[in-house]
């Protein structure tokens, strides 16, 4: 038996060690101030939960400050600095503002669908049930406020694709104080190869005496990336408000609307990348997209130990694509649309029991969802269109949920339950062939954290997670072949520490998922079967050191990252899963010095593998073969004038030694797919 092995046992025997002396009277002694209950529309619901420090999971949260000290000009540039996480580009839309790819502890990034991604608490994906895939990702990242990642642990409440931990985009938010404010922005992005771009962003808020406020968000970008071809052009708007009823109460809520249009480039031959990497091959590709969306929500928080919040959201989202076959003679062409509706109600109550302290939450959400999707080809030729294939989709999914976070001493206990109920039915609409299926699952969980001293934070964590048949899928439902929904467990355990400057983090887990639904190889018209499983250990690690004294203004950090993911079934059992490095790192310094400031920083990733065989030989049509492992370093200097009104000048180069690395695309234009090269960019803001 491997020490791997013998570890995890140990970590899942730590877990129902932790429980058993949280419930234990006799083993602790009550210390240490309790946290409030107000959450003021906190996503992730109860204010005991609230705190990164005490949480008990593996959790990142990133702000806007720190999202401007990297360079990052997409939010996957971000999220690779994450632990535990990885932003791949192996889809049609790569490399675009389209789509969001992030992957989580080896599982798959193409279109982030085994995550629950969340835009201000509501999920993002264009149906969540149905299709929880971002292929289309309305989200922009001059928008957001911060960044919250939940790679495990806080589950219970959230679904239903959460395997992938859960990832919540919030955007920027009202100003509480009395006023007017805003800012706007302006970056230039010069690529090496290629074109060049620019970013705009706009904000403008205003705080009444009378309690209510309102913001006007706005991102946008125009120009193209680093391939030929590459013409992109995104609008995103929200308005946001708030009114305060009172010293307790608020409604709040969103209008928001997002456009985009990319074209795609595609993968290219090994000739073809040997010959000029940046070329584009397929110009009549494109993706392009647009979502309407409101968010209405209610927050009360009714007493010192009650709290009640409801949240309402409707959006209706439309996307479509439009790529080449290799032969180039035929435009297959796949218009879909989408609509949503969310309700979730959810109350708190705290209840002191003798030397324990309760927080109650009970929860219930309703999603359905409802859309089409549409597919015909049109000959490159004649301009003729082919047949249109039509299928409606409908999901009506309940959840409820209860978990209660009990504190006792310096322990902090979370049993907690989530039961899921999904009906789905998809229809051709010639009225040919139509599909149905009904689950349920209760999915329990259990989080333990031990608050050691004021800066450390011990953490155990068990839970299970699912993900339900998706629309494109049911059209391999038979009698003989029910599918079922997919399952999966983590157990995690780590430590968490924050004092003096010092910021640190070290999670084991390890998560095994069963049942996956996979695409039976070489069917075709495609079928999926319930035939995948995988398993995926690993360690994150990461630390932040802020100087003082003579060094003050001086913050180094650095995280490193090891995950082994294997699959476990049919004739690939014990190879790796593919795209998917083994190893990740980061390390990065910044100094600030009044005004003026400097950073340098340095990513890395091991070599992966495009295919579930884990073929090493590439073929000639770049499609299949090892991926190289690869660097990058990045540099920025800045300039920030405090104050209202305010000015901050940014420079930088990213990929600085323009290193060239590639990926590849396994869709219908599969290929070798250069990254970005050697970036130079400006940028100017000003507050007032």
């Amino acid at each position: 038996m491997s020490a791997t092995t013998h570890l995890f046992r140990l970590t899942r025997c730590a877990a129902a060690v932790c429980a058993a002396l949280a419930v234990t009277p006799a083993l602790a002694q009550q210390q240490g101030e309790l946290e409030t209950v107000t959450v003021t529309g906190n996503w992730l619901g109860s204010g005991l939960q609230n705190s990164v420090k005490n949480f008990a999971g593996a959790r990142t949260v990133v702000q806007k400050e720190d999202i401007e000290d990297t360079g990052a000009a997409t939010i996957g540039d971000v999220m690779r600095r994450i632990p535990g996480v990885q932003s791949t580009d192996n889809s049609g839309s790569a490399g675009s503002a389209i789509s969001l790819n992030i992957g989580v502890r080896g599982l798959t990034g193409r279109y982030s669908p085994r995550s629950t991604v969340l835009l201000d608490g509501v999920p993002l994906a264009v149906a969540p049930y149905g299709q929880p895939h971002l292929s289309f990702a309305p989200v922009s990242l001059n928008n957001i406020e911060s960044i919250d990642v939940v790679r495990g642990g806080g589950a219970v409440r959230y679904g239903p694709q959460n395997v992938g931990g859960i990832i919540n985009f919030t955007t920027r938010a009202i100003p509480e104080t009395p006023g007017i404010s805003g800012d706007a922005s302006v970056r230039y992005n010069d690529f090496a190869e290629g074109g060049h771009n620019a970013q705009y962003s706009a904000f403008l808020a205003a705080q009444l005496d009378n309690g209510f406020g309102i913001a006007l968000l706005y991102s946008g970008m125009d120009g193209t990336e680093w391939r030929a071809g590459s013409d992109e052009k995104v609008n995103d708007f929200a308005l946001k408000f708030r009114w305060l009823l009172g010293k307790n109460a608020q409604v709040y809520g969103k209008l928001s609307y997002y456009d985009v249009t990319s074209k795609t480039p595609g993968g290219l031959t090994v000739a073809q990348y040997n010959a000029n990497p940046f070329q584009n091959t397929r110009p009549t590709d494109y993706w392009d997209g647009d979502r309407k969306g409101i968010d209405l929500g209610y927050l009360n928080t009714l007493s010192a130990t009650q709290e009640f919040e409801t949240k309402v959201y409707y959006n209706e989202s439309s996307r479509s694509s439009s790529l080449i076959n290799a032969a180039r003679t035929s435009i297959t062409n796949q218009p879909r649309n989408y609509q949503v509706l969310g309700i979730e109600p959810r109350y708190t109550q705290r209840l002191t029991w003798g030397a324990t302290t309760h927080d109650v939450t009970a929860g219930y959400r309703y999603l359905r969802e409802r859309g089409d999707d549409n597919t015909y080809s049109v000959a490159v030729a004649t301009g003729v269109q082919g047949a249109l294939t039509t299928f409606d989709n409908a999901t009506d999914a309940h959840a409820v949920y209860v978990d209660d976070r009990i504190a006792y001493g310096q322990w902090r206990v979370t049993p907690g339950v989530r039961f899921e109920k999904i009906d789905s039915e998809r229809t051709e609409r010639s009225g040919n062939r139509q599909f149905d299926t009904s689950n349920d699952k209760a999915l329990p969980s259990l989080n333990v954290a031990y608050l050691a001293t004021p800066a450390l934070t011990v953490f155990s964590n068990y839970g299970t997670s699912f993900g339900p048949v998706q629309n494109t899928q049911l059209n391999s439902q038979t009698a003989a072949n029910p599918l079922k929904p997919e399952l999966a467990k983590t157990v995690e355990l780590g430590a968490r520490w924050k004092a003096n400057g010092l910021t640190a983090e070290g999670t084991l887990y390890r998560l095994r998922f069963d049942n996956q639904i996979l695409q039976v190889p070489g069917s075709n018209p495609a079928v999926f079967r319930n035939i995948g499983a995988t398993k995926h250990e690993g360690i994150e690690t990461a630390v932040d050191y802020r100087f003082g004294g003579a060094l003050q203004g001086l913050d180094v950090y650095a995280n490193w990252n090891y995950t082994k993911a294997i699959q476990e079934s049919g004739t690939t059992a014990g190879l790796d899963v593919p795209f998917y490095s083994r190893r990740t790192a980061t390390i990065g310094t910044r100094y600030a010095l009044g005004a003026f400031s400097a950073g340098l920083s340095a990513t890395a990733q091991s070599s992966q593998f495009s295919d579930a065989e884990n073929t090493v030989q590439e073929t000639a049509n770049g499609g299949t073969g090892r991926i190289p492992g690869f660097g990058t370093v990045n540099a920025q200097v800045g300039w920030k004038l405090a104050g209202k009104p305010g000015v901050q000048l940014l420079a930088g180069l990213n990929n600085l030694a323009d290193k060239r690395y590639y990926t590849r695309n396994v869709d219908g234009n599969a290929g070798r797919m250069v990254g970005a090269p050697r970036t130079a960019y400006v940028q100017a803001r000003v507050t007032f």
